[in-house]
């Protein structure tokens, strides 16, 4: 699903004009450190996996929808790596939209579930080595590919996953 019916209205009413977005952000790890990355299908620049909130959505629990929905994989998000705007987070979309994300990143744990695109917004998915990872989407930190790195601690509700099962 590459836009909410949410987000459908309000660019029905206001055009391509700039919206300020919440949105969310997952660094998946593998046993063997690498990180889970999607290759987008609307650009087909490499990023984190993530999207924006629903109504109504913690963020966690929207993390959890859209990794699940771009990746094929449960996870559980286990701290906030940090929370990014500005120009980091400005796009301009191939059709004119424009937005302004205020992206909060979870580094999560995978839980189960089997890699693969499922909503249309990926055209790959893969693990990479944080030291050889593609060009991507947005001119992340680093530091934001060093595992474990937890900025602050989290709690979730395990409810979140109901509406995967």
């Amino acid at each position: 699903m590459s836009m909410s019916p949410y987000l459908r209205k309000l660019r029905d009413k206001v055009g391509h004009e700039l919206l300020l977005l919440p949105s969310v952000g997952a660094i998946v790890w593998n046993d063997e450190g690498h990180v889970l990355l999607q290759q987008r299908q609307d650009t087909g620049i490499w990023d984190i996996p993530g999207g924006a909130l629903d109504p109504g959505e913690e963020p966690a629990q929207s993390l959890v929808r859209e990794v699940w929905e771009e990746t094929g994989l449960v996870v559980v998000p286990r701290g906030i790596v940090g929370v990014f705007s500005g120009q980091l987070c400005h796009i301009l979309y191939p059709n004119g939209d424009e937005a302004q994300y205020m992206l909060a990143v979870f580094e999560c744990q995978k839980i189960r579930g089997s890699l693969g695109c499922h909503d249309g917004e990926s055209t790959n998915v893969q693990w990479f080595p944080p030291d050889r990872l593609p060009p991507l989407n947005r001119p992340y930190p680093h530091w934001m590919f060093e595992r474990g790195r937890r900025g602050l601690p989290f709690e979730w509700d395990p409810a979140w996953l109901e509406p995967l099962r």
